[in-house]
């Protein structure tokens, strides 16, 4: 009697199992079920807030390394991209700023602002909301922080590092408030931390400069507090948003430079007397490259810096399921 029961029992669970499996064949015919994409996501505008990591001016200038035509001897945006141009790019679309083809409605929207700190982050998109809104075929790009750091580092001596540590908690809780909210808004969101500070070419003046405590250790704590505040406030959706983690890419660069193709993450590689905006493959150290140099000023990405930053970003944005 007990082997009979057995037995039925076995049957039913065959018959159930067989069930389940032709629902979820079912379920998967029709779209459903599970967070991979089942159509490519394909957005059809790019809206840039932050600071000027994201820049680009409207001569098509960039804070970082520029490049020149060959031929002309002149700045050329196309090339040396920056993050976000080789994000956009990567979907077929193009920034006003730098548009070699004259689009007659260039579909990227450049709200980053030179020196923007969460606070202006944050009213900027206020000022968007009031003017416009987002959609599920628009791809938002926000990077802020680094000005934040900057300007809390400076606060030390006269405030205690716990207490910039703890500000540095509330602006990276405040930066994620605004990728949330432009999320909740239908937006589809690709949030970059800020890199380690303290892996700065003025991480390491400051250093040598200050014999109090090791300032590049502190710069590294501000990051460090900053990035992971935010990261814990994020909604954690990848339909929604898609973060990139730019803190421990710098991080691994810096300890082994080789492995990445940089020969120097100490220096930077643009003159000193030359302005950001007018720097170029013209304007650097004898012997510095953009691809070979991680850094193009003190604080400001290469443009290698900036092309390992858009391969993360451009890899997050086609693999999320937006």
């Amino acid at each position: 009697m007990k082997s009979f029961k057995q037995g039925a029992a076995l049957a039913m669970r065959k018959v159930l199992g067989g069930a389940a499996l032709a629902a979820l064949a079912g379920l998967a015919a029709c779209g459903g079920g599970g967070t991979s994409q089942i159509n490519p996501f394909k957005p059809t505008r790019i809206v840039t807030f932050g600071d000027e990591t994201s820049y680009i001016d409207p001569q098509g200038r960039k804070y970082s390394i520029n490049g020149v035509d060959p031929a002309t001897g002149l700045q050329n945006c196309a090339l040396n991209p920056i993050w976000v141009q080789s994000l956009a790019a990567s979907f077929g679309l193009v920034y006003p700023q730098c548009d070699p083809n004259h689009l007659a409605a260039p579909q990227g929207v450049m709200q980053a602002v030179p020196g923007s700190k969460v606070a202006d982050v944050a009213s900027a998109v206020d000022k968007f909301f009031g003017n416009s809104f987002f959609t599920n075929k628009d791809l938002v790009t926000i990077l802020a922080g680094a000005n934040d750091i900057q300007e809390l580092y400076l606060q030390f001596p006269a405030q205690s590092q716990d207490a910039l540590i703890a500000e540095a908690k509330r602006r990276g809780t405040a930066l994620a408030d605004v990728v949330n909210r432009i999320a909740t808004a239908n937006g589809r969101v690709v949030v970059s931390t800020l890199p380690d500070m303290g892996t700065t070419p003025y991480a390491s003046a400051e250093k040598l400069a200050h014999g109090d405590i090791d300032r590049s250790a502190l710069l590294s704590s501000l990051s460090d507090a900053f990035n992971t505040a935010m990261r814990v406030e994020l909604i954690n959706d990848g339909r929604l948003i898609g973060l990139v983690l730019l803190d421990e890419t710098v991080q691994g660069i810096h300890k082994f430079p080789g492995a990445f193709g940089f020969t120097d993450v100490n220096d930077p590689a643009c003159l000193p007397n030359v302005v950001i905006l007018s720097c170029t493959t013209a304007t650097l150290f004898p012997g510095a490259t953009g691809d070979s140099y991680l850094w193009a000023t003190n604080l400001l990405l290469s443009s290698g810096g900036q092309a390992r930053l858009a391969s993360l970003a451009v890899t997050r944005a086609h693999n999320n399921p937006f």
